[in-house]
């Protein structure tokens, strides 16, 4: 059954893709040079920009926080391409093939969000964007960890899941933030 969150992520997630793609036939494929590390720190970047942003109450540099949480999905699914290329040693890569690339990935994100939101139900929608904020930080936090333990863990999801789950909190914080149709 498919939920209002659904399609609401869904949604969020082509809005994300169309200035993907756009940024794409712009730029090429010029991610593909950065290390799955360093793809993480810009992740963070923009994250505590936007905490910054949510502590002082404004800014000074006029890029919307929206605009920072869309970068934020499109640098996780950049690092979840990077994870699915590891024997891809071209950096170049086709416009067609990057977005079917990009699609495969938000097809995974979607299912598992599915199973995901049958288990807590609509539970965002009752939270604060500074509290998917944090989320994300955290994310971001345990990740640099698996990442300097060389990808290692004993009992914790990998760096992937830890994307994908970036990716839902900053869908929902886009979606509390009005940047798709209810």
């Amino acid at each position: 059954m498919e939920t209002n969150t659904h399609h609401q992520v869904a949604q969020v997630l082509q809005q994300c893709k169309q200035v993907f793609m756009q940024k794409t036939a712009d730029y090429g494929t010029a991610w593909r040079i950065l290390r799955l590390s360093s793809l993480t720190d810009q992740i963070f970047i923009k994250a505590q920009r936007i905490r910054t942003i949510e502590e002082k109450g404004s800014q000074k540099v006029q890029d919307d926080v929206a605009a920072e949480f869309t970068g934020i999905v499109n640098y996780c699914i950049m690092a979840l391409m990077q994870t699915a290329l590891t024997h891809e040693t071209r950096l170049e890569l086709p416009l067609t093939q990057t977005e079917l690339l990009y699609d495969q990935q938000v097809t995974h994100i979607l299912t598992l969000l599915q199973a995901k939101n049958h288990d807590y139900g609509d539970a965002w929608r009752s939270m604060r964007i500074s509290s998917f904020t944090d989320l994300i930080l955290m994310k971001l936090l345990r990740i640099k960890q698996i990442e300097d333990n060389g990808g290692n863990t004993q009992v914790s999801e990998g760096v992937e899941a830890g994307y994908t789950d970036i990716i839902n909190y900053a869908a929902f914080a886009l979606i509390k933030l009005g940047k798709t149709a209810a």
